[in-house]
């Protein structure tokens, strides 16, 4: 089921960088909005450009006050947006945004909880440093151990490092990779930690998948390993076009080389849910009645992913020449 949707204003917008904006969001009529645990989204509808199809974009709740405990609901939702010149355009529209703009939001959803396990490492890597910061709010509010580190290309392209240091002190730890002095060294950073210490790590995609294998390579268990990607998957060499059909109708329609499956249906006016459109949420999770699939999530386990009967279809693609979808 979906999260219901809100109508809130745009209260304030901040730049703590160049390329960042934050926005603080408020109900029209000031009602308290929706309470959130540390690590959870909300959805922004984007409108349709050029006739086509209106669509959703998600966004980490930012906190940065321990005082507030934001599951019993809030005055505002605030975000942090990077603005990202080479993508599907939420980013770059969200940016032209100005200061009493209304916005359709769906209700704060998560699908990256926070344990409070009595020690935790977080990992954040540029803008990834929105769903940390509630975390790393959260656990000093519990006066349980941590440490943040933060990195980027650059020092200056790190935002709200102030209002971190604020409550966190030398529990943040700032890398920025134009410096070798504070460069994020992964190896570095897990052999300084305990075997199967929570680490929960936010960022590209590059840094999560090498955090993930140094700690897979020692030893950690997946039990204690939390990520979640800012960003969508994108094509890959080799990519080729494929038929989707229908069920329902028998419609047939072709999914571009350089295109999702779950694109392809929006484009088409099929309504489909979804939200992460990383692969790892499986809220767009479709039954597959024929056809091969390419899997390319981390939701699906193997055994279902042998099965071939279930696809996400935000990142997973097809083997064959067509598959049959039970939509």
């Amino acid at each position: 089921m979906l999260a219901p949707a809100l109508k809130l204003r745009i209260a304030s917008i901040d730049a703590p960088t160049s390329l960042i904006k934050s926005f603080t969001l408020e109900a029209e009529d000031g009602a308290l909005l929706p309470g959130f645990e540390p690590g959870a989204h909300v959805q922004v509808e984007i409108p349709a450009a050029d006739g086509g199809v209106a669509q959703w974009r998600s966004y980490s709740l930012i906190n940065t006050d321990p005082q507030i405990d934001t599951r019993a609901g809030v005055r505002a939702y605030r975000l942090g947006i990077r603005r990202e010149d080479v993508g599907r355009g939420g980013s770059r529209f969200m940016h032209t945004l100005q200061v009493g703009t209304t916005l359709t939001v769906r209700a704060p959803v998560n699908h990256f909880p926070l344990a409070t396990p009595p020690s935790v490492i977080l990992i954040a890597g540029g803008i990834g440093i929105t769903p940390m910061a509630a975390m790393a709010a959260q656990l000093s509010a519990q006066n349980h151990d941590y440490t943040l580190h933060f990195s980027g290309r650059t020092r200056d392209a790190l935002p709200f490092v102030e209002e971190l240091r604020a409550f966190a002190g030398e529990r943040l730890v700032l890398h920025a990779d134009d410096d070798s002095a504070t460069r994020l060294s992964i190896d570095a950073l897990l052999e300084g930690a305990a075997l199967n210490q929570p680490i929960y790590v936010c960022g590209p995609a590059g840094m999560i998948d090498a955090v993930l294998a140094a700690a897979r390579q020692r030893g950690w268990h997946e039990c204690d390993l939390h990520y979640e990607l800012f960003s969508e998957a994108a094509p890959q060499e080799g990519d080729t076009a494929f038929e989707i059909e229908l069920k329902s109708s028998g419609k047939v329609l072709t999914v571009p080389a350089d295109k999702s499956v779950l694109d392809t249906l929006l484009d088409n006016g099929v309504d489909v849910m979804y939200d992460c459109r990383a692969g790892y949420c499986g809220l767009c999770s479709t039954h597959v009645c024929s056809g091969e699939v390419d899997h390319r999530d981390t939701y699906l386990s193997d055994a279902d992913k042998v099965a071939g009967k279930v696809m996400q279809v935000c990142v997973s693609r097809c083997r064959s020449e067509r598959l049959v979808l039970d939509l």
